[in-house]
């Protein structure tokens, strides 16, 4: 699946952050969520090849907010496989789907130009009815769906593997309530996490 020391860096909001050291303690600085699962399950089953790993995740953040910082937390990084997951953020603060799509794009455009042969590991965003999130269900699914199309858009555009985590959790909640796998409609609980690291280690394994 992957090449002798290739780096992976994950980036997003407070889904990927997982509470990240911001050291270099090495115990902390992939956090507690899906990419410490992720990393943990590659270097375990291939220390042969000395995988690289960075999660630069920050809670709160929409893509805005992310193509600010894209320059120091992503281009200076020269990932050999970018995974980004955003959109929730987004759609909670009312940044336009169509201003979404256009930023999205050109972090990874301006990504393509700077680091030609650097992978793209796109990611669903997700909400599920709990909580606060169930008072404008219907309203927020809709806006997520239409970022879930954007995303697609843009795999095809720049040949990305795609995580369909909204589908994986939809299923999931056939098997338990929707706070079982996030506690507030956002944010996984540890079994969450664990589903969105089963899920794109699958998807990576498929597609790349």
């Amino acid at each position: 699946m992957f090449a002798k020391n290739t780096t992976i860096l994950f980036q997003g909001d407070s889904i990927t952050d997982g509470a990240r050291g911001r050291s270099e303690d090495l115990n902390h600085i992939l956090g507690h969520g899906y990419v410490f699962l992720i990393a943990t399950r590659l270097t375990a089953e291939r220390p042969d090849l000395g995988l690289r790993f960075h999660n630069r995740g920050c809670s709160g953040h929409t893509v805005v907010d992310l193509h600010a910082r894209w320059k120091e937390d992503t281009i200076a990084l020269a990932p050999d496989v970018l995974s980004v997951l955003i959109g929730v953020n987004d759609a909670e603060t009312g940044v336009p789907t169509a201003r979404y799509e256009t930023v999205y794009r050109q972090m990874l455009s301006e990504t393509r130009t700077a680091l030609p042969k650097t992978r793209f590991v796109l990611c669903h965003p997700f909400v599920l009815p709990v909580g606060a999130r169930k008072d404008r269900w219907k309203e927020l699914r809709a806006d997520i769906d239409s970022r879930i199309e954007v995303v697609d858009r843009l795999a095809r555009e720049f040949h990305a593997v795609v995580v369909r985590n909204q589908a994986v959790f939809d299923s999931a909640c056939q098997d338990a309530p929707a706070e079982y796998w996030l506690w507030d409609g956002i944010h996984p609980m540890p079994a969450g996490h664990e589903l969105m690291a089963r899920e794109w280690l699958a998807a990576v394994a498929k597609q790349m």
